[in-house]
């Protein structure tokens, strides 16, 4: 299909067209001339980035059809004229958007911001609407046009592929989310919780006993996300929903996350399992502190550890030697730089310092199998086994049982292994008490729903946990990141390498008092340089 106007074009049409305000007349005087190379004279195919008068001509003709409603000639000027049709026709027959005013700014290159002023009107109900966002002017692959580079922000800054725009009675009605001390949540005052008050809303509106109202929302049709509201015509009555977010708890993760990019903490309550913070420092919205999964790295010894003492293997004060290498099955695991060896390392000793090779060395003794670490993890830590209920999705943690180099590397945190930070914070607490408490986010009376259930650990196996990671919070790597926290302090540190990243992921655990929090991020480093103050910081509020 060629990337030229429509050439059909009556007198009737051309009449409004000049009439209107805008890039209307621009419009339709660009469509008589047969820009698309229909006048019968051939044009000279055109390469390299556009010049500065054709990103202007180019957006120009594309405004103006999109303010007059003409979206098959919008789209004939951008590369994707089937996707570009589709979401401009959307934006005017299903999220009722009219009276468009497109307003450009100074273009730098290629890319033009502009702003959106227009009027959303639905079901006897209107309001005004305003946005900015920017586009991007390319060359045709195979046309040589400047066309305008497709991409669903063109129409609104927040829609992502697969995403569309609808104007309509809510799907559900609103809530006012309140944390544990009865004050409101709002994206607001804590904006990475908005995809977590979407979820809550999607899931729990009708149970919390609210009445829908009108509202143009971005809908995700791709990835079955709740929807996103963006403007709201009518208001409908919001139920009251409870959650177990500690609002100062949430303050200092919002705070803490913002100090590196794509970083994901989490807290809870080891008492009892409830959630008191969420908060993602991420780009593309995605709630990576609940669904993230990702290698664990060194935090994932607290499971190994467990493993070792509840098998007889070793204890906290058995030996546990940290030599400088050790191979496995052909495949040779070091540890960090600069690290010392040391043959006579009790466990606590090669825990606290996170020496890889003397778990890597110890995860060979009977009675250990391939399935070990597997059932350490699902039976006393109550992951990976599909079951958690938290209120919103989550991710419940991945420990395969898996032979050849994998198995060493699960001890470690690598190979197959695969946690979020909800997972870790959980880990956590369940060390430090020997009960594992599901973690939940709304009450699960509100439902009637099952949380999981797990064994948990032996009073003396906590017990000796605790303690290792006493020992690394105040003597080894996680003291610099832990300084200055005052009461009953513990931490595990860790650091994966990922395939393609430069950088290592970044992991840190840890508790004071009756909370436990653990964090995530990819500025790379070990976990006490990056995670590690994320996680001090939301520790030092007490919950």
């Amino acid at each position: 299909m060629g990337r030229g106007v429509k050439t059909a074009v009556i007198g009737g049409v051309f009449a409004v067209m000049v009439g209107g305000a805008g890039y209307g007349a621009y419009n339709i005087m660009s469509a008589l001339s047969g820009d698309g190379g229909t006048s019968g004279v051939a044009a000279e195919k055109k390469s390299g980035p556009p010049g500065k008068d054709e990103v202007k001509e180019t957006t120009a003709k594309f405004f103006a059809a999109w303010e007059e409603g003409t979206v098959a000639t919008a789209a004939s000027y951008t590369n994707n004229d089937a996707a570009a049709e589709r979401l401009l026709t959307a934006f005017g027959d299903d999220a009722h958007i009219t009276d468009v005013k497109i307003t450009p700014g100074t273009a730098t290159g290629t890319t033009v911001p502009y702003t959106v002023k227009a009027k959303v009107a639905y079901d006897g109900k209107s309001k005004p609407l305003s946005y900015s966002s920017k586009l991007t002017v390319v060359r045709g692959l195979t046309s040589g046009r400047a066309l305008v580079d497709w991409q669903p922000s063109v129409v609104h800054p927040e829609l992502k592929k697969d995403d569309t725009l609808v104007t309509e009675q809510s799907a559900t009605p609103p809530i006012e989310a309140v944390g544990r001390d009865g004050s409101e949540l709002t994206k607001e005052k804590y904006p990475s919780l908005g995809p977590v008050l979407d979820a809550l809303r999607d899931k729990y509106g009708e149970k919390a006993g609210g009445t829908p109202g009108i509202e143009l929302v971005v809908r995700h049709d791709g990835n079955g996300a709740p929807d996103t509201p963006l403007l709201t015509l009518a208001e409908g009555k919001p139920g009251k929903l409870t959650t177990t977010i500690s609002p100062s708890a949430q303050a200092a993760a919002e705070k803490a996350v913002k100090r590196f990019a794509q970083s994901s903490v989490v807290a809870v309550k080891p008492s009892t399992g409830e959630v008191l913070a969420v908060a993602n420092n991420r780009t593309d919205g995605f709630n990576a502190a609940f669904e993230g999964k990702a290698a664990p790295g060194s935090t994932m010894k607290i499971i190994t550890a467990a493993m070792l003492i509840d098998n007889g293997v070793t204890s906290m004060n058995g030996p546990a030697p940290c030599p400088p290498t050790a191979t496995w099955q052909s495949q040779t695991f070091n540890n960090l730089k600069g690290m010392e060896p040391n043959e006579n390392a009790t466990l606590a000793n090669s825990f606290m310092r996170s020496c890889n090779t003397a778990f890597i060395k110890l995860v060979d003794e009977k009675p250990l199998t391939d399935a070990s670490l597997t059932q350490e993890a699902e039976q006393r830590f109550g992951l990976g086994q599909d079951n958690w209920k938290t209120g919103i999705v989550s991710f419940d943690g991945s420990v395969p049982a898996v032979g050849g180099p994998d198995r060493a590397a699960g001890a470690i945190g690598q190979g197959q292994v695969q946690m979020s930070p909800l997972n870790m914070a959980s880990v956590t607490a369940t060390a430090i008490t020997g009960t594992f408490r599901q973690p939940y986010l709304v009450s699960p009376k509100l439902d009637d729903r099952q949380l999981a259930r797990a064994d948990g650990l032996k009073a003396s196996t906590a017990d000796q946990l605790k303690q290792m990671m006493r020992l690394t919070a105040t003597q080894g790597t996680a003291q610099e990141a832990m300084a200055g926290l005052g009461g009953d302090i513990g931490a595990k540190t860790g650091s994966a390498e990922v395939d393609g990243n430069a950088k290592s992921n970044s992991w840190f655990t840890g508790f004071r008092g009756d909370v436990a929090a653990a964090a995530m991020t990819e500025e790379g480093g070990h976990g006490g340089d990056a995670a590690g103050p994320i996680v001090a910081a939301v520790l030092r509020t007490g919950g």
